[in-house]
């Protein structure tokens, strides 16, 4: 018997990308509007001229492929364009949280080491703030529109792997920094499918791209929509009225709302007597949504509420597709495993568990991310066996579905995003007048969970708002603490080995009220 394997030619016909997959849009729906922010609206023939005269200008600064382009902007028509550019020199943009302070902004730029930096005149200051060595910063307007300019209007593409890294998405790490999450090009294509056949999305829907850039719910489905010939609406963060003028005046695929303004939008939509044009599906996370604001925005939007579970490594994948009805509020949030991944449910030995048991998420598939960016141990460690751990509790039922139980690992999420305890620990403990500090998850009706924190003091002078100011010159604002308590040693509640045990801390402050 012979074997016989493809060429590499045959290999590559097979393979696709963020570039090509655009190529055909701009090819399939040229004037129709591709990206629009308000002000101003560029076509698919525009944008595709704007980005390859950006990656034509880039190229002749050195930038090739697998080089990174730091991005610190608010949400924008040129982020888009950056992003497109990135795609067809197959560079990779960092795409940079102007949430975070300068402590964690300088690890974020430093893990990537951009060969260029694109920011925002306006966050020109905080970057200044950051002890990093940069050599080539643009600025967006004039400087942006210059370096446009230089680059020819087309050029030879080289050939591109589908397995070449595109983004870089930050997530909060267990270590205390963050972690950057390299997603590819076959990633990418994989979500926008995932993307409209787990949401079951008409083809010409628009996306609203309120979220910030650098986190996934934006930069995955607004790509998805230029993949797929719609038009992406960018709207520099939240904004009630803009978003609202929005859903009644386009045909919206999902419309992403998160933890922590569902009913303020909904009282808003209220308020206006919004009537939408049609809208496929709204809302994420429904875990971290209380039921009776999930009733409110669908009855308000006349549409169902996506049930979603995956996250910046995975896309929507493993557990998003069912949703749910505008019904009231919903009675389960039990969910169902997406067609685009497989999943495995796994105890700490890493063995399968049965039906009914609780077992940590493992999963392969082709919307999974490519590891953690220079973080070989991590890798090692998340993605062993050849499959990537979660570190979500999920319970399989006996019809199927799913079940959201906890996290392996303790995780406080809060408004959709993640914080890990032990970064807010260490800022606290550099305080010599701190014995012990211990931060906990507080269930909160409006972000779905804050962090609160439990100190010993070494020093009796320590004060709360002693603590307050130091985590505001250390923290991001949505990782501060809400709450300081302060607690004898002999007070905290400890195992047989002596480890601290939050879930009785997290009982006290229930109990507190």
């Amino acid at each position: 018997m012979t074997d016989w394997h493809p060429s590499g030619q045959v290999l590559s016909a097979g393979g696709a990308t963020v570039r090509g997959m655009f190529a055909s849009s701009v090819c399939a729906h040229g004037e129709r509007t591709a990206v629009t922010d308000g002000t101003r609206s560029v076509a698919y023939t525009e944008l595709d001229r704007r980005s390859s005269a950006l990656a034509c200008s880039l190229d002749a600064q050195g930038v090739s492929v697998g080089d990174r382009i730091g991005v610190l902007a608010h949400n924008c028509l040129e982020y888009v364009e950056i992003e497109l550019a990135a795609a067809k020199l197959g560079a990779i943009v960092a795409a940079l949280n102007w949430r975070l302070g300068p402590r964690e902004l300088t690890h974020c730029i430093a893990l990537a080491a951009p060969k260029v930096m694109i920011v925002q005149p306006h966050l020109t200051a905080l970057l200044g703030q950051c002890d990093v060595d940069l050599t080539n910063v643009v600025t967006v307007g004039h400087a942006y529109e210059a370096l446009m300019s230089n680059g020819a209007e087309s050029r030879t593409l080289s050939e591109l792997d589908p397995e070449a890294g595109l983004m870089i998405l930050y997530t909060s790490g267990t270590t205390g920094l963050p972690k950057g999450a390299l997603i590819s090009h076959r990633a990418l294509v994989a979500r926008a499918a995932a993307f409209y056949a787990e949401l079951r999305l008409p083809h010409d829907c628009d996306f609203i791209a309120w979220a910030p850039f650098f986190h996934m719910a934006s930069t995955d489905h607004a790509l998805a929509t230029l993949m797929r010939g719609g038009t992406v609406h960018v709207v520099d963060g939240y904004q009630a009225d803009r978003i609202c003028d929005l859903v009644e005046r386009n045909t919206i695929g999902w419309l992403v709302l998160m933890p922590g303004m569902i009913e303020d939008f909904a009282e808003h939509c209220r308020k206006r007597c919004v009537s939408p044009k049609g809208i496929s599906v709204c809302g994420a996370m429904a875990d971290l949504v209380p039921r009776e604001h999930i009733a409110a925005i669908t009855s308000v939007l006349n549409t169902p509420y996506l049930n979603s579970f995956g996250s910046t490594e995975t896309g929507l994948p493993p557990a998003t597709g069912l949703i749910l009805p505008q019904d009231g509020a919903p009675t389960d949030l039990r969910k169902r495993q997406s067609c685009y991944c497989e999943l495995r449910l796994v105890d700490p030995q890493d063995n399968d568990i049965p039906i009914g048991t609780p077992g940590e998420a493992a999963l392969r598939g082709p919307t999974l991310f490519s590891g953690y960016w220079q973080a070989n141990e991590t890798n090692e460690r998340e993605f062993r066996g050849g499959w990537f751990h979660m570190g979500d509790v999920l319970r399989r039922n006996d019809d199927g579905t799913l079940d959201y139980v906890d996290r392996v690992k303790y995780l406080i999420k809060s408004g959709g995003e993640n914080i890990y305890p032990v970064e807010i620990e260490q800022v606290v403990l550099a305080d010599n007048r701190v014995e012990e500090a211990i931060c906990v998850r507080r269930p909160d009706a409006k972000w779905g969970e804050v962090p609160v924190l439990f100190v010993v003091k070494r020093d009796e002078s320590l004060s709360a708002g002693d603590l307050t100011r130091l985590c505001e010159g250390n923290l991001s604002r949505y990782k501060r603490p809400k709450q300081v308590h302060f607690l004898e040693a002999d007070e905290l509640p400890r195992s047989t080995t002596g480890k601290i045990q939050r879930h009785r801390l997290e009982e006290r402050l229930v109990q507190q009220g």
